[in-house]
């Protein structure tokens, strides 16, 4: 509608402010499947038969440090062995300056009872308290 002195009027003259959502949608599609691709690639370690129990699988947060115990006893951190004497100065040096980290331990079903609590028992006397086990849901 225009004024009588050749001004359009402030109604008319607004900008339409609205956020297109089809483009938004589509970002967020494509990130979703990024995501989903790349989760399963970042959990690398060596392949384990976890012990089953009953209830959800126990599992650690976001900040934690996954030490893997396979059925000879060896310790890995990702695919790489890491001897018992070095263990505490390999977590040391991956925890760096985030003091909240957790430990997850992976004990292989058929591994040793010794290996996993001897791995306990160094982390105790390092001074880490939040120390977990990792295990699978039993199928019912």
């Amino acid at each position: 509608m225009a004024l009588g002195n050749g001004r359009t009027s402030r109604r008319n003259s607004r900008r339409n402010a609205n956020i297109n959502m089809t483009n938004l949608m589509d970002v967020m599609m494509v990130l979703l499947v990024v995501f989903m691709v790349a989760a399963p690639l970042m959990t690398s370690g060596i392949p384990l038969d976890l012990p089953k129990v009953g209830g959800g699988t126990l599992n650690g947060k976001e900040t934690s440090i996954n030490i893997s115990v396979d059925k000879d006893g060896f310790y890995y951190i990702g695919q790489s062995v890491i001897e018992p004497d070095t263990i505490i100065d390999k977590i040391m040096a991956i925890k760096g300056e985030n003091q909240d980290v957790t430990i997850t331990i992976s004990g292989d079903a058929s591994s040793a009872y010794g290996s996993v609590i001897g791995l306990m028992a160094l982390l105790k006397e390092a001074g880490f308290s939040k120390v977990g086990l990792k295990t699978e849901a039993r199928k019912k």
